[in-house]
C-alpha cells in the first residue's frame, strides 16, 4: 500500500503533495469471485472493492502525518460522464460506472479513460483531463487540454485548463459523392506539412458497389489520407432492406457475394479483390464437380 503513495516535491525541492497513484484496477486483483453470485451482486461487490481500495490508499496517505494536499488518480468510467466513440468498456458486463460519492475525500482526483475533459458530478476536484489528442473523429470540435492545479495545505485553490494545440489535421466530410468531390477539391490548393486525416460519410440512394475505388480516385493526388469511409446509416439500412425484399432467384450468386462485401466498411480494396478471386475459384470448383 505504501508503494502506491508517493511524495511529490515542489520545484524548490520541498514536499508539496501526496499522490495516491492508483492505476486501472483489474477485478481479479481486488476481488474474489464467488460461485452463485447474481449479476447485481457482482456489480455491488466490484463497486465496493474499488471504493475500499481507494479508501485504503487515502488512509495510508493520511497516516504519513504530512500536512499536505492529497491527490488520487484513477482509470475508470464514472456515473454521468460524456463519452466518445473510441472509449471502450473496461468492466464489461460487471460495472457500468463508478459513483463519484464512492471516492475518498482527497483534495483532487485526476481520472483517465474518458477522452473528453470534464468535471465529475459537478465537482471541481474530480475531473477527467481527457486525451491530449483526438482519438476518434467525433472528438473534433472539442478543445483538448491538460489541467494546471494550484494546491496548498488548505486544499485545491484553482484548476486552469492549458489548451493542447492539434498537431494532426483531421476533418469529417459528409454528403453525396458529388458533394464529397466538391469538398475534396478544396484540398487541391491546400499548403500543409501533414496530410489531413479524413472520415468520409457518403449519403446517396445509389448502391455504389465501387465506392472505395471512386473515393481512392478522387483523393489520389490530394494531401489527404482517408482513415474511415462509410455509407450513411440510412443507406446501410436501405441496402439491407433491399436485400430482404429480393429473392435469391432474382440475384446471381456473384451479386449476393459482392453486396455482402460492400456492407463491410472495414474491408480494404485488396482484401475485397482477394476474397472475390477466392470466391470465384471456389464457385468454379463446385460447378466442375456437378
Amino acid at each position: 500500500e505504501k508503494d502506491d503513495v508517493l511524495l511529490l516535491n515542489t520545484r524548490q525541492g520541498e514536499p508539496g503533495a501526496l499522490l495516491c497513484a492508483i492505476p486501472y484496477l483489474r477485478p481479479r486483483d481486488i476481488l474474489r469471485s464467488r460461485a452463485g453470485q447474481s449479476g447485481r451482486d457482482k456489480q455491488t461487490s466490484l463497486l465496493e472493492a474499488i471504493a475500499h481500495h481507494y479508501q485504503q490508499r487515502f488512509t495510508a496517505a493520511q497516516a504519513l502525518g504530512h500536512a499536505l494536499p492529497i491527490i488520487a488518480t484513477g482509470h475508470l468510467t464514472t456515473v454521468g460522464v460524456s463519452q466518445s466513440d473510441s472509449v471502450r468498456d473496461i468492466y464489461i458486463g460487471t460495472l457500468d460506472a463508478f459513483p463519484a460519492s464512492a471516492f475518498p475525500a482527497a483534495d483532487y482526483i485526476a481520472l483517465g479513460h474518458i477522452h473528453r475533459a470534464q468535471r465529475v458530478a459537478g465537482s471541481e476536484h474530480i475531473r477527467y483531463s481527457g486525451s491530449p489528442i483526438p482519438l476518434s473523429f467525433d472528438e473534433l470540435g472539442t478543445e483538448k487540454s491538460v489541467f494546471l492545479l494550484e494546491l496548498t495545505t488548505s486544499g485545491l485553490q484553482s484548476v486552469t485548463p492549458l489548451v493542447v494545440p492539434q498537431a494532426q489535421p483531421m476533418q469529417v466530410l459528409k454528403g453525396s459523392l458529388a458533394q464529397i468531390a466538391e469538398q475534396l477539391n478544396a484540398f487541391s490548393t491546400a499548403e500543409q506539412e501533414k496530410p489531413t486525416w479524413l472520415d468520409i460519410e457518403v449519403t446517396t440512394q445509389e448502391y455504389l458497389s465501387d465506392l472505395q475505388r471512386q473515393v481512392e480516385t478522387l483523393t489520389a493526388t490530394l494531401p489527404v489520407e482517408v482513415l474511415l469511409l462509410r455509407r450513411s446509416r440510412e443507406q446501410r439500412q436501405q441496402s439491407l432492406a433491399r436485400l430482404d425484399n429480393e429473392t435469391l432467384s432474382e440475384l446471381k450468386v456473384e451479386e449476393v457475394f459482392a453486396r455482402r462485401l460492400a456492407l463491410d466498411e472495414e474491408l480494404q480494396p485488396e482484401q475485397i479483390a482477394e476474397m472475390t478471386t477466392l470466391f470465384r475459384q471456389t464457385l468454379a470448383a463446385m460447378e466442375e464437380t456437378q
